[in-house]
């Protein structure tokens, strides 16, 4: 027990040093860990009733200044605290959704590389079917259908995404099982269950856990266009906020402190999820760190 655990402190500190070689890695996980810790700080540090616009205290679309930092919203609420609960919103649909968005297309990937003949068809037709299909339109049907809600958009976001990332697994599963070792596997008596999870999945895992950083991304800013598109979570989050500023004209007006806020923020966070998922490829595909 204690080689192995040895064996895993050297494998992780190995990758870490790996991946702070990656400068724009580095960025990239700075950038999140301060939008992370904004996001879990924030109930602790503000008070949500500033949320309601029947408790509002500000001077409606006021300009920055000393009381509120970044100005304040058309029912005098402040764009700062709206930041901040809105990054709890944004991130966490993110993170749901790209989870389960690498669930379905990790389980469909490996079956479906797994088992030849009609099973991989069957599965391979599904995924081109999701695939031509346009994700946001889905997204805004589902999320249309099923009504408003958080996990009403996890689920519309989730499962129109998985496509590109069954794909991925597919071709890396059916790599992983022409090796030797999962034929002498099959030889000795391993079940499909036991090579799938034993020798597939942990093979095909570097590669999940870098398209998933990617996946954040790609669902951070879907949730932001559905939720500009009036298909939200019901709660202030980035892409409502922006919406929000469309309906009173900010741009028009000049009220600059209500859409470059939330914009910067989206652009922000999806900018680092895309350099962390970058790196992640570069450290966990020995074939790109030349490239790199």
């Amino acid at each position: 027990m204690s080689d192995v655990t040895a064996r895993r402190r050297e494998g992780l500190a190995r990758f870490w040093r790996e991946y702070r070689a990656q400068r724009s890695g580095m960025y990239g996980a700075a950038i999140l860990v301060v939008a992370v810790l904004a996001a879990l700080l924030t109930p602790l540090l503000t008070d949500p009733s500033g949320l309601d616009v029947t408790r509002a205290t500000g001077e409606k679309m006021a300009p920055p200044s000393l009381g509120f930092p970044l100005g304040t919203d058309e029912s005098g609420r402040s764009i700062l605290l709206m930041i901040l609960w809105g990054s709890r919103v944004s991130l966490l649909i993110g993170f749901l959704s790209a989870l389960l968005s690498m669930v379905i297309g990790t389980v469909v990937g490996i079956t479906a590389g797994h088992f030849r003949g009609w099973p991989s068809a069957v599965l391979m037709r599904i995924t081109d079917w999701f695939l031509v299909l346009p994700t946001l339109v889905l997204a805004l049907v589902l999320a249309a259908i099923l009504g408003g809600g958080t996990s009403t958009i996890v689920l519309a976001i989730g499962v129109t995404s998985w496509a590109s990332t069954a794909r991925l697994i597919r071709a890396q599963t059916l790599a992983v099982e022409a090796r030797p070792y999962v034929e002498r596997s099959r030889v000795l008596g391993g079940g499909h269950w036991h090579v799938m999870t034993r020798h597939v999945l942990p093979n095909v895992a570097p590669l999940v856990l870098a398209n998933t950083t990617l996946t954040v991304a790609g669902a951070i800013v879907t949730e932001s266009t559905l939720a500009f598109l009036g298909a939200d979570a019901g709660q202030a989050s980035w892409g409502s906020m922006l919406r929000g500023s469309y309906d009173w004209g900010a741009v028009t007006s000049g009220a600059w402190w209500y859409v470059l806020p939330p914009g910067l923020c989206i652009v922000a966070v999806v900018l680092a999820f895309t350099l962390c998922g970058r790196a992640l490829e570069v450290v966990l595909n020995p074939r790109l760190r030349g490239v790199s």
